[in-house]
């Protein structure tokens, strides 16, 4: 079964970074795309981005394309965000979601507990 824990979130004034790290454990050779997504209260959970399993495809929402980059250290079992520019409407609770490969292709997802960022203006 696949953990997920984030971290790298906090609070940043407008223009500043962060970078989200999101680290699997348990059954890692099993684990395909990754996903960034983030949820504010009272508001539908937003889709972020996204990379593929082996790196070479990404996925932007309009509202970070050029700001956000996302990228994944396989060896390390680990995705990361790294948030430029950051505006006080990137402010949000952060989640990470990964697929979960099984023997006949994808059989599920699973998602981590989320963290805080927050953008002060």
């Amino acid at each position: 079964q696949v953990q997920l824990v984030e971290s790298g979130g906090g609070l940043v004034q407008t223009g500043g970074s962060l970078r989200l790290s999101c680290a699997a454990s348990g059954a890692p050779e099993s684990i395909g795309g990754m996903t960034w997504f983030r949820q504010v209260p009272g508001y539908e959970r937003e889709h972020v981005a996204a990379i593929s399993r082996a790196g070479d495809m990404t996925f932007y929402s309009d509202s970070v394309k050029g700001r956000f980059t996302i990228s994944r250290d396989n060896a390390k079992n680990t995705m990361y965000l790294q948030m430029n520019s950051l505006k006080p409407e990137d402010t949000a609770v952060y989640y990470c979601n990964v697929e979960i490969i099984g023997a006949t292709g994808s059989i599920g997802s699973a998602w981590g507990t989320g963290i805080q960022v927050t953008v002060s203006s």
